[in-house]
């Protein structure tokens, strides 16, 4: 029986017992997975392959995870592959700061690797569920393509959101005038298979806002609630 892959998966951590273990139980979920211990090495296979998702650690030799985290995202061939952060570091700006450079999911060791697995399982689903066929207009201001992930402000310009943020929009825009609490929007777009602070969902509000310019101030606060996009 030939099974089904799940996706590509490329690793980046410059320990090569957590990149082992990483790639024995992905693997074991049916992900075709790749490691790497050096940055140069997974800068000349990304040359190559488009991996369906990352996972970055943070501390590494020659560059900082942040600072690759950052230019994967400012470089149009690499922009759209989704990043789960690996790291030692528990400290809250971290998390903010891996999350606001364009990262999906941060995930801090020790771990689970039953958990890293659902984490993964569930930034891919995040990107299929959003890929689904129509179109959803915002006056004069927004064009979300849901087909080809994209979204155009009124000049027709691209504007580069990252899955969760568009995600969010999705949402808020499917059902503008609603008001979505954070645990809502936790649910909606990750499950109940991780666990993700509310103070996350603020970190991305804020980072999509900034992204989309004049539209950003559709999506407004409800205090004592949570958000909405205004009709």
């Amino acid at each position: 029986m030939i099974l089904e892959m799940n996706g590509k998966i490329f690793i980046l951590d410059d320990e090569k017992d957590i990149v082992n273990l990483l790639i024995l139980n992905l693997a074991k979920n049916c992900f075709y997975t790749k490691g790497f211990f050096l940055p140069q090495e997974l800068l000349q296979a990304l040359q190559r392959t488009i991996p369906d998702l990352l996972i970055l650690d943070l501390m590494l030799p020659e560059i900082d995870g942040m600072e690759l985290c950052k230019q994967l995202k400012n470089d149009t061939r690499h922009k759209n592959i989704p990043i789960i952060m690996l790291t030692a570091r528990q400290e809250e700006t971290d998390k903010v700061l891996g999350l606001e450079l364009g990262a999906d999911d941060y995930i801090v060791k020790p771990f689970s690797p039953k958990e890293l697995v659902a984490r993964v399982k569930a930034v891919l689903r995040r990107g299929k569920e959003v890929r689904t066929a129509g179109l959803i207009n915002l006056g004069d201001l927004l064009k979300i393509d849901l087909q080809k992930y994209e979204v155009s402000d009124a000049s027709g310009k691209k504007i580069v959101l990252t899955q969760t943020e568009f995600k969010i929009l999705v949402e808020l825009a499917q059902q503008r005038g609603w008001v979505f609490s954070r645990e809502k929007l936790i649910n909606m777009i990750w499950g109940d298979t991780i666990y993700i602070t509310e103070r996350n969902i603020d970190v991305h509000i804020r980072h999509l806002r900034e992204k989309l310019g004049k539209a950003g101030k559709l999506i407004t606060n409800v205090r004592g609630v949570g958000y909405k996009l205004a009709e």
